[in-house]
């Protein structure tokens, strides 16, 4: 829990494996810029490249013109750039030279050690290791570089971390655990065990954290109320080991009740505002206070600010509420810990428009902002909650859209879990709760964390939302936008979102998105970003975020970049995971956009199909994908996306541990896809429609037609194509012919209409060329799309008029050509 109170740790190095020498003069600039690396990264690369012998420097640094914000940087940190470079410090991520560093450390200045923390953010527990080891500076000479580079003073005054408590921290289901003071490049193995079993279980590797340099990481899929014993093995690079031993008992499903502090709702409320503080009604650690609802309605008007008032009382239990009403917000608490609220229909909360200036809505014409974070439930700077059961719609705004700019309106659910004192931060649990707007009343964000930008924003840490149905937001279905370490997000239906989780950014990590279900996104207009949204790992650095085996079913992006201070770097890992998206464009249809290409990226047996290619489509650092082997499959894909609930074939060596199903390996339990298959070798063919002028007709007992020549062929058939039809077939062709395609005909007279083209010189036929993969040599195409109802036969294609090339007939090899039906 210390690290959740001072909220960040250590960040990971990227080790810059590539040094380019080459000679350079200032006229013949080589720009090197790889994105995915620090600012520090990027400059070292740069000067690399363009430096020569004799060279000044600070002049190679002025010519620099690319990336702006790296253009800022140098401009405030030219003389302690150049100087760095010299000293050969700049080049710490450069594994080749490291001999020396430490003694150059030694002789660096305030103003180089400023520059050093502003150009590695990603590095801040690293450099401040070796600044505070090895350089001559006071300690309070390296605080003031640290803050005057940016810093937060949480960080500045950790230093190492080393004073920070090793944690194991329960809610009901799940434990967040982080050990400080270690170095990246050691493996923190994970198995644990309910106390009175003897078979102990793996569970995944712990994260390495580089903020305060920690590992950190949860176990899920825990029992309530049970106590666990946890093994944590961590291996440095030189192969010693260090034991962690903790012993954990999750939280119990239902509060401890005070008997003496039970308040049923009619003994206590006479009408307006339920007050707490003014009631004195409060718990202690020996129980809650617990208030039952038992059949009045709390309705509070809009004359107060809340319709019920929690303020800063703690051990505070309300159960079976029916809130209407309050200016802003039907539940409020500030400053609160041990909040526990069941089985709440709140609604008609919030400020109404009296005003509506560039689409956007104010309270009154006098207003100077628009009407923003009204809430259903506002736990501010509040700890340790858990909200359960409730229904939260109907406020009395809903949301602007993107078209006049950021959302802004109500939402269900706000949450600050960062309380003054650091024993009560985060450890919010949001369980099986229906959080919903409407079509055209929608949310800002359904659940919207404050303080995003901060890593004592939002959830901050050791938090789980699960088992929720969260529906139509103008913004986000769920932002833990901020600390966010250890917080949980699983087991979720989202839906009618402009996007789905917002984890932009992550500044401390790790996080967790699983074996949620997003699917049908858009705002009031239709529009749609993507189902997971992140960024900002440079500018607000640096947290990683595990995306494991969610159901993705959207029409533009799985996980997409979002700016976050003009940057859109982010750190994921995803695996097994099925994402399908729709549309095709610039920016859209990618299971993963990842522009910036952070190298400790990845993507790892996710099933990825679009369908407007019929192919898998990435953005994304290929080195670091490793795709599903049914990938190509179509007929399994089919299969996957015949029903609401699919589950991915997932081989052992895929497993994630403790976090893959137990028993045997996830198996599809979608029906078979319907399909006719072509049984050419057992039909009687001919010439179609006066087509045929040269060549031959081959075809094999495998069904396989081979074509040369000029030579169109007819199959008779009997089949009723439908608008889900799906043609597949494998295509392989020889040559420069005019056609090659497949037509689907009712008669024996020529219809370009009917004609699909997927290979050749003229433009004619229904234009189908990017569904044909060359590579693959496979053909993929919704031909329901374009042609309809009963046909009588199909139609092979090999078309070339030219008669040169007789002497270098054209071939084409038509072999498993089926229509699939979903």
């Amino acid at each position: 829990m210390e690290y959740c109170r001072i909220y960040a740790k250590a960040w990971l190095i990227i080790l810059l494996s590539f040094f380019l020498i080459s000679c350079a003069n200032h006229s013949t600039e080589k720009s090197l810029e790889p994105s995915a690396f620090q600012p520090g990264e990027k400059i070292y690369a740069y000067l690399e490249t363009n430096t020569e012998p004799n060279h000044n420097i600070e002049s190679v640094l002025k010519h620099y013109t690319g990336d702006e914000k790296l253009v800022q940087l140098i401009e405030k940190y030219n003389t302690s750039i150049a100087s760095l470079y010299e000293k050969k410090v700049l080049n710490y991520s450069d594994s080749r030279n490291q001999s020396g560093i430490d003694g150059n450390i030694s002789s660096l200045s305030s103003a180089e050690v400023t520059a050093l923390f502003a150009l590695f953010p990603l590095d801040t527990a690293k450099w401040m290791k070796k600044v505070s080891t090895h350089s001559m500076l006071s300690k309070n000479e390296i605080y003031e570089s640290a803050i005057t580079a940016g810093l937060d003073p949480s960080i500045v005054f950790a230093a190492s971390a080393s004073g920070f408590s090793d944690t194991a921290t329960p809610l009901i289901n799940s434990i967040g655990i982080v050990i400080y003071g270690q170095d990246e490049d050691s493996v923190a193995t994970v198995q644990f065990k309910a106390h009175n079993e003897t078979n102990w279980q793996k569970g995944l590797d712990l994260s390495w954290e580089p903020i305060y340099g920690s590992y950190a990481g949860s176990l899920v899929y825990l029992e309530a109320d049970t106590t666990y014993d946890i093994q944590v093995q961590i291996t440095n690079v030189n192969g010693d080991i260090a034991e962690h031993t903790f012993q954990s008992k999750t939280k119990a499903n239902t509060p401890l009740i005070d008997p003496s502090k039970v308040y049923y709702l009619s003994e206590i409320y006479s009408g307006g505002q339920l007050d707490l503080e003014a009631l004195n009604i409060e718990g202690s650690v020996n129980g809650y206070a617990k208030i039952i609802g038992d059949g009045p309605i709390i309705d509070a008007g809009s004359d107060v600010l809340s319709a019920v008032n929690i303020g800063n009382n703690s051990y505070v239990m309300l159960e079976n509420l029916t809130i209407r009403g309050g200016q802003r917000y039907g539940i409020l608490a500030q400053k609160a810990h041990h909040i526990w609220i069941k089985g709440c229909n709140i609604s008609g909360y919030g400020r109404e428009a009296v005003d509506i200036r560039n689409g956007k809505a104010y309270s009154s014409p006098t207003s100077s902002s628009p009407i923003n974070y009204d809430s259903g439930i506002y736990l501010e700077r509040s700890g340790i909650a858990v909200i359960e059961e409730c229904e939260i719609h109907s406020p009395n705004l809903g949301a602007n859209n993107w078209s006049v700019g950021h959302p802004k309106g109500a939402n269900a659910l706000q949450v600050w879990a960062y309380h003054d004192s650091d024993e009560y931060r985060g450890e919010f649990i949001v369980r099986n709760n229906r959080f919903y707007g409407a079509p055209n009343h929608r949310f800002n964000d359904v659940i919207e964390g404050r303080m995003n930008f901060e890593r004592r924003g939002g959830f901050v840490c050791n938090s789980a939302i699960y088992g929720n149905y969260l529906a139509y937001a103008n913004d986000d279905l769920i932002e833990i936008d901020g600390g966010q370490q250890n917080v949980l997000v699983y087991n979720n239906e989202m839906e009618q979102g402009y996007a789905g989780v917002s984890v932009a950014p992550n500044m401390l990590g790790p996080s967790y998105i699983f074996h949620n279900h997003i699917h049908n996104l858009g705002d009031d207009r239709g529009k749609e970003w993507t189902a997971i949204k992140a960024g900002g790992l440079m500018s607000k650095p640096g947290g990683r975020t595990y995306v494991f085996e969610n159901f993705i079913d959207v029409n533009r992006n799985g996980i997409a970049s979002s700016g976050v201070n003009g940057d859109s770097t982010f750190w994921i890992t995803s695996q097994n995971n099925i994402i399908f998206t729709k549309y095709k464009n610039n920016n859209v249809g990618y299971c993963i956009l990842d522009k910036e290409k952070y190298i400790g990226s990845s993507s790892i047996n996710d099933l990825c199909y679009n369908e407007a290619a019929m192919d898998s489509r990435y953005d994304f650092d290929m080195d670091n994908l490793i795709e599903h082997p049914y990938s190509d499959n179509y007929e399994y894909i089919a299969q996957l996306k015949n029903t609401n609930a699919p589950k991915l074939e997932v081989q052992e060596e895929f497993r994630i541990p403790n976090f893959s199903p137990t028993g045997n390996p996830m198996l599809s339990t979608r029906p078979s896809v319907t399909s006719w298959q072509l049984n050419a070798y057992e039909i009687e063919h001919s010439g179609f429609a006066n087509q045929y002028r040269y060549g031959a007709t081959v075809i094999s007992e495998d069904n396989t037609v081979t074509l040369t020549g000029n030579n169109w062929r007819m199959f008779p058939v009997d089949y009723t194509l439908t608008k889900d039809s799906v043609l597949s077939l494998v295509l392989e062709v020889e040559g420069n012919p005019d056609i090659v395609g497949v037509g689907f005909e009712t008669d024996t007279k020529l219809s370009s209409s009917r004609i699909v083209k997927f290979y050749g010189t003229q433009n004619w036929g229904v234009r189908a060329e990017e569904f044909y993969d060359l590579e693959k040599k496979k053909v993929l195409f919704p031909v329901g799309q374009h042609i309809t109802g009963k046909i009588t036969s199909i139609i092979l294609v090999l078309d070339n008029d030219n008669v040169k090339s007789w002497k270098n007939i054209d071939r084409a090899e038509f072999k498993t050509l089926e229509i699939l039906e979903n």
